[in-house]
């Protein structure tokens, strides 16, 4: 087993901010992922952040050396560590961990520039049933068995005016827990039959969705498009 060092680090609306960091200090060894470019497919109607294409990924997992018997440890900022986690699981590579507060965990020195890393060959494997769409989440608003959670910050959820979201408000019955929330996940929503988790746009709900795991519940799937596809359709929300 071979261990490889995942920078993940990232800005929203400052997309060039994460290899900035990564390129004045990282990890010795690291490879570098984008969240925008790698982690992601191109913004639009499915959203800020869609998920990016089997080949997409398996393409950017290869040039940042990672392939079969590499154990992968990401760090980041803002979910990006745990959209890797997320998707590297979806596409089939269980061996992953994140590194608990980032960068500021490691206490040996850190390396500036560009590393040469060794291209692995990753084959995707992807999952069914770790996602739900807009679609099943919209004919399900009055299903109980469903509990949806946002993971972003609590005035966002309450539909107050900020800076990212376009249309302030939330998903009609979703339950706030913010990904930044230190308290434990409550013993209500893990008893819940269904769990889905949405944020602004499905990286930070990432963060929620390894809590959940780590909890006991890794069935609790992600709504890929989130906040950032929901108010594209003029969707029935809720405020206050």
């Amino acid at each position: 087993m071979r261990y490889q060092f995942v920078d993940c680090r990232w800005e929203l609306g400052n997309p060039d901010r994460g290899r900035e960091l990564y390129l004045a200090g990282h990890i010795p060894g690291a490879s570098f992922l984008d969240v925008d470019t790698d982690l992601s497919a191109a913004p639009g109607k499915r959203g800020r952040h869609p998920l990016p294409a089997a080949d997409a990924f398996a393409a950017a997992a290869a040039r940042a050396g990672i392939g079969e018997g590499v154990f992968v440890i990401a760090y980041g900022l803002m979910g990006g560590a745990e959209r890797l986690w997320w998707l590297l699981r979806h596409f089939g590579h269980d061996d992953i961990a994140v590194l608990r507060d980032g960068i500021e965990s490691w206490r040996g020195p850190l390396r500036a520039g560009e590393e040469e890393i060794e291209p692995a060959h990753f084959e995707p494997k992807p999952r069914d049933g770790d996602t739900i769409e807009i679609e099943e989440l919209l004919e399900r608003l009055a299903d109980t068995t469903l509990l949806v959670l946002d993971a972003r910050a609590p005035a966002r959820f309450r539909g107050e005016a900020n800076p990212i979201d376009k249309v302030p408000g939330r998903i009609p019955g979703a339950r706030n827990f913010p990904f930044t929330s230190a308290e434990p996940i409550p013993d209500d929503v893990l008893a819940a039959e269904e769990i889905a988790v949405y944020c602004g746009s499905g990286v930070t709900s990432c963060v929620t969705l390894l809590a959940l795991a780590e909890a006991g519940r890794p069935d609790a799937r992600l709504y890929p498009g989130s906040w950032s596809e929901w108010e594209q359709r003029g969707l029935p929300l809720e405020r206050g």
